[in-house]
Parts: C-alpha cells; sequence; structure tokens
C-alpha cells in the first residue's frame, strides 16, 4: 500500500503517456462493473449516459477513461477529448480513497483538477461523495 505522502518519480510521469492506456480504462470498469453487479455500487448514474470520463494520474502519467452506457461502464477512447477529467498526483487519490481528505479541499489546494465539463465533474464528485464504499474496500484501504 502505499503513504499518502508518496510520489512516483518524475521518469515515470514522462514514460507512462508513452505506454498503452486502454488496461487501465480496462481495469477502471471491470472494478466498477463488478462492484455494480455484486449490488454494492447502488447509485444513479444515468446522468453519465453517453458521457466520458477520464481519471489521470499525473505522477504515473496514466489515465483511465471510461463511459456510462445503456446502464454499464465501458471503456473510452483515451485519444478523444473527455467530457470531464479528474487530475492528481497517486497520493492525493489515495487520500480521496481512504476518505482522509475531502475532493473540496485537494481542488481548493490545487492538487485536483477538474477539466471540462464542471458541471458534469461537479455532479459525479457529490455523487461518489455520498456512496459508501463496500467493507471489503475500507479494509483494503485501512
Amino acid at each position: 500500500m502505499l503513504p499518502t505522502e508518496f510520489k512516483f518519480p518524475a521518469t515515470l510521469a514522462k514514460i507512462g503517456p508513452k505506454l498503452p492506456q486502454r488496461p487501465w480504462s480496462d481495469a477502471l470498469c471491470a472494478s466498477l462493473e463488478l462492484t455494480r453487479l455484486l449490488g454494492q455500487l447502488k447509485a444513479d448514474f444515468s446522468f453519465l449516459e453517453g458521457r466520458s470520463v477520464r481519471i489521470s494520474v499525473n505522477d504515473m502519467g496514466a489515465s483511465a477513461t471510461l463511459k456510462y452506457v445503456g446502464g454499464h461502464f465501458r471503456p473510452g477512447n483515451s485519444r478523444a477529448e473527455a467530457d470531464v477529467s479528474f487530475r492528481a498526483d497517486a497520493a492525493d487519490f489515495l487520500k480521496l480513497l481512504r476518505r482522509t481528505e475531502d475532493p473540496d479541499t485537494l481542488f481548493f489546494q490545487r492538487k485536483l483538477r477538474i477539466e471540462g465539463d464542471t458541471e458534469l465533474g461537479l455532479n459525479l464528485k457529490n455523487l461518489l461523495d455520498s456512496i459508501e464504499p463496500p467493507v471489503w474496500f475500507t479494509r483494503l484501504m485501512a
């Protein structure tokens, strides 16, 4: 598990974007779909229908793009511009996942960037804030 103040080497941020980004998108979508199918992600994501979301981890040079289509999370086109993008370093995303830091705090500290359709981004952020993480996830992040 990464410590919350960990930072990947700067060379990774230079190499990462040159690597295939599709595996990141596949992994994120598979995780979300599995969690949704197991009934552990009970939320209405219909406002995302047909929209694309990108999660970029700056210090890894990695990004995952997803679309919500027909009630399912699907990998999106990593080369196309996303409707909304969230950018932060791995340690800051980890703080969000562990719920040790509020997204608004990271946003105002300029550690979390929301680009593109900010209304869509704020709706998604608020929805994710309202979801209780599954017990297994809470244990994993502890």
